[in-house]
């Protein structure tokens, strides 16, 4: 079986699961046209998608054209795959509105621009003016029960029941195929190995009628050594969208996968070159408790989905948190980034402005530093409250104007590990 420059990408990194047998010469033959499909429903893409996500960029690498569908049609319905039971219908108005938010998303992984410019689309484009008798006529004749029944996503569900608008998400994710190698001569649909039955469909369906060829890639599911699933955690899913999920919480999530996992992870998740990546292997075997396979992993995630000034600031915020760094080094976009991080309080200055007044301010609210008056007094004749890294005595300090961090904050720490942003203004 013939290999490409693509294909062995994919599997050194670990993200060659299936494919079908022509593929390698279809990539041969100049730059091919491939597409993943994006469910929206949900307002973001979380990090499980990054897997497929990546696939699009490395085809796009390797001199390709990718196609990111965004499935603006398709979510009206609901994909059965890996689904226990049916899933509830999403109402029209917010599949547009996700699908709008993911697509917007999508645009920072692709370049778009250039002769293998990225293109991102919309099904909703055929899909919802799409007629049923048209549908059946067209599509539905060239598929028998027997075949969608073999077929995972429907198989599965067969025990518990299947509706008629899950079961038939396999034509209508075939039909998308088939209008992306009409219209864009998309010859190639790539995604998680949980889809090979829905892209196959595709492919029978073209072949069937318009009696040319299409092909398919799969890249394994992802599962984590521990055996949870993948991007989960107790807060629950790991978002893309920084509103979900911030970008320090996203840079954290990186930075705790297992030892196991973080070699595996950087092949997926990044771009960085195989030399690169079997140093930091080494690295790892050898010092694992330096972590630097996962502080790479985690900037470059972060970088990808984030941008520059975002991972910058959320390695600052890791580093005072975690490393003890010098809370007055924080730029202005680190300390921004603290305030959805830690509990933060407001204090007007006065004329003769004191360093109790800042401690004073952290008494109030439910995320309160000290308790009571006397709780801060204790805390500081034993020596355990900090400003901005500095030890606090008994004594009222005067506080001027610059011993403010970016000319508005104060950093409290109390103890070791409990902080509080207190804003001046």
């Amino acid at each position: 079986m013939r290999s490409h420059a693509l294909l062995d990408e994919l599997q050194w990194r670990g993200l060659l699961y299936q494919h079908t047998d022509e593929v390698a010469d279809v990539l041969d033959s100049g730059p091919v046209g491939g597409y993943i499909g994006f469910d929206p429903t949900a307002p973001s893409l979380h990090v499980g998608n990054l897997l497929v996500i990546m696939l699009l960029v490395q085809l796009q690498r390797h001199g390709h054209r990718p196609v990111a569908l965004v499935g603006g049609g398709t979510g009206l319905i609901g994909d059965p795959s890996g689904k226990a039971s049916e899933r509830p219908l999403a109402e029209p108005d917010m599949v547009a509105s996700n699908a709008a938010q993911i697509r917007k998303q999508l645009e920072r992984f692709l370049d778009f621009s250039g002769p293998n410019a990225a293109r991102v689309i919309d099904n909703a484009e055929w899909l919802v003016e799409l007629r049923a008798v048209e549908f059946m006529r067209d599509v539905g004749k060239h598929f028998t029960v027997n075949y969608m029944l073999q077929k995972d996503a429907v198989k599965g569900r067969m025990e518990g029941g299947i509706s008629y608008t899950e079961f038939s998400y396999m034509l209508l994710q075939a039909y998308d195929f088939l209008e992306l190698r009409r219209r864009h001569d998309v010859r190639l649909q790539m995604g998680g190995s949980d889809q090979w039955g829905n892209i196959t469909a595709g492919i029978e369906l073209i072949r069937r009628t318009l009696g040319t060829d299409a092909h398919a890639v799969t890249a394994p599911l992802i599962t984590t050594s521990a055996g949870t699933k993948f991007g989960k955690t107790e807060a629950g899913a790991v978002w893309l969208d920084p509103a979900l999920t911030t970008p320090y919480k996203f840079y954290q999530f990186w930075i705790n996968i297992d030892d196991r996992d973080a070699p595996r992870y950087l092949r997926y998740f990044t771009t960085l070159d195989r030399s690169r990546i079997e140093e930091l292997d080494r690295e790892l075997a050898a010092h694992p408790e330096q972590r630097g396979t996962q502080r790479t992993l985690a900037h470059e995630v972060t970088l990808l989905v984030h941008g520059d000034k975002a991972v910058g600031a959320a390695e600052e915020v890791s580093e005072l948190l975690f490393g003890g760094a010098d809370p007055k080094a924080l730029s202005r976009d680190a300390l921004l980034a603290l305030q959805l991080e830690i509990p933060v309080f407001t204090v007007e200055p006065k004329d003769a402005f004191t360093t109790f007044d800042i401690v004073e301010a952290t008494l109030v609210g439910p995320d309160a530093l000290f308790p009571s008056k006397g709780d801060m007094r204790r805390m500081l004749q034993q020596g355990g409250v900090y400003l901005n890294g500095r030890r606090l005595g008994a004594e009222r300090e005067p506080l001027a104007t610059e011993d403010l961090l970016a000319g508005e904050f104060v950093l409290v720490r109390k103890g070791a590990k409990s902080y509080g942003l207190v804003k001046v203004r």
